[in-house]
């Protein structure tokens, strides 16, 4: 028998508000007889929108109430000191009380770390969290992290990082070495700043499956499991990724409707073009996680609708079966077992 699972969501969060939120779980609800879900929001606008949806009954659905919300634009410090009753902060409250395992939120990236980070502490050995998404690529998918929680981080974050996605895609996959590769301007040695090339030689030292470097169009072409970077150059790979399938889009359907022939075109392979647009849908990669925090906390992309929420709350649901947190703190014990030699550097 399934173990019972207890989720915590934001369901005041993103660009559409609670309605997201409330359809997405109904629908994962009837999906996952083992799941239980804890709305967090306005207590009065939760049970209205439930009964839209014939749920206002339901024994596995739980309301929370939370007087205030953290705005798309507000400053992480401000939802911090400030906001200690808004629906992110009483949701993530719930993972660090117990009463939840998880906590998902299509709010404020910088908010949803900060408050994460504060609440539930790092994992011993960590020195910050990473945001991790899985990418769609050839043979199926890349996880990459940091995708834009850290702008700036040492050799040995980006080792840490690379342990914590690692452990993630042995979970969740069952791969039980992960290929890893960090981001580089080349594929050669010489190539990267001093930076990089520290974290290369720590990772080369280390028990982890290390492949060496990989270039942007790697990500999607799936020779590794995992892209190791930092999050100022992953948050623009990530953007460029859905830039590019949005510009084939906008490209493919000119070309289709360009003239009669080619609309005769377009018609005859509409169930191709479909199974295409199914396969680069963004919204089937939706639920990016923080790894590194003494909990699991999911970030949906604040634009998500109901589809694309509930897939986040499904890959809650993965991590929260599979343990992740106990997994990185396992392999980063092995991983690093071998002192990295920094020395290997400037041989």
């Amino acid at each position: 028998m399934t173990a019972p699972v207890t989720l915590a969501i934001d369901a005041m969060s993103g660009d559409h508000g609670f309605g997201v939120a409330v359809e997405a779980s109904v629908r994962v609800l009837a999906e996952y007889p083992h799941l239980n879900l804890i709305l967090v929001g306005d207590e009065a606008t939760l049970r209205k929108a439930l009964r839209t949806h014939h749920q206002a009954e339901d024994a596995r659905l739980q309301i929370q109430h939370a007087s205030e919300l953290v705005a798309m634009d507000e400053s992480p410090s401000k939802a911090l000191r400030n906001k200690k009753d808004s629906s992110m902060r009483v949701a993530v409250n719930l993972v660090k009380e117990k009463r939840a395992q998880a906590a998902v939120s299509a709010g404020n990236t910088g908010a949803l770390m900060a408050i994460a980070r504060f609440v539930l502490k790092t994992l011993p050995g960590i020195d910050r969290p990473a945001l991790i998404s899985p990418l769609p690529a050839i043979g199926g998918v890349t996880h990459v992290l940091d995708l834009g929680a850290n702008a700036d981080c040492t050799a040995e974050q980006l080792l840490q990082f690379a342990v914590m996605g690692s452990a993630l895609v042995g979970a969740l996959s069952g791969i039980e070495r992960p290929r890893v590769a960090l981001l580089n301007i080349g594929e050669e040695e010489i190539k990267g700043n001093d930076n990089i090339k520290a974290a290369s030689a720590m990772l080369s030292a280390s028990s982890l499956n290390y492949t060496g470097y990989i270039e942007g169009d790697g990500i999607f072409l799936n020779p590794v499991d995992v892209v190791v970077c930092d999050g100022f150059v992953g948050n623009v790979a990530l953007k460029a990724g859905e830039g590019v399938a949005k510009l084939m889009g906008h490209f493919m359907r000119e070309e289709f409707t360009r003239s009669l022939p080619t609309k005769l075109v377009g018609l005859i392979a509409r169930s191709v073009l479909r199974a295409l647009a199914k396969r680069m849908d963004p919204r089937v990669y939706n639920g990016a996680s923080f790894l590194g925090l003494q909990g699991t906390v999911i970030k949906s992309h604040g634009g998500a609708d109901a589809l694309a929420f509930a897939n986040a709350i499904k890959v809650a649901i993965r991590e929260v079966e599979k343990d992740v947190p106990a997994r990185i703190s396992r392999l980063l014990s092995a991983a690093i077992a071998v002192p990295p030699v920094a020395a290997a550097v400037n041989k």
